[in-house]
């Protein structure tokens, strides 16, 4: 089975969202992650953790608020952000790190 860490220490680039089910701006990223996934296709591994059933990787990265955004590669936090984020904000965060 796949852990969190082998996530993301992949050379692929990986967005973690970490959310709560009783979050009403984690459930308004979900169409926002899902029109991110169509447009960058394989180029990026989306990922959510629900922080009530993974307090301990929750805890483990300083997660205070949700939704709470990282980005990684090669294990590597590469940016993260707090709050629900607009597709255009995420696209202009994401393509530096695409190439």
């Amino acid at each position: 089975m796949e852990t969190f860490n082998d996530v993301i220490s992949s050379d692929r680039l990986v967005l973690v969202d970490f959310f709560a089910t009783w979050c009403g701006p984690c459930k308004a990223m979900h169409p926002v992650l899902e029109n991110l996934k169509q447009q960058l296709g394989e180029s990026i591994r989306i990922i959510k953790i629900d922080i009530d059933k993974h307090q301990q990787t929750a805890m483990q990265y300083g997660v205070q608020a949700v939704p709470t955004l990282m980005l990684f590669r090669s294990g590597q936090q590469l940016w993260r952000q707090s709050g629900a984020q607009s597709l255009q904000q995420l696209l202009a965060v994401i393509h530096p790190y695409l190439s």
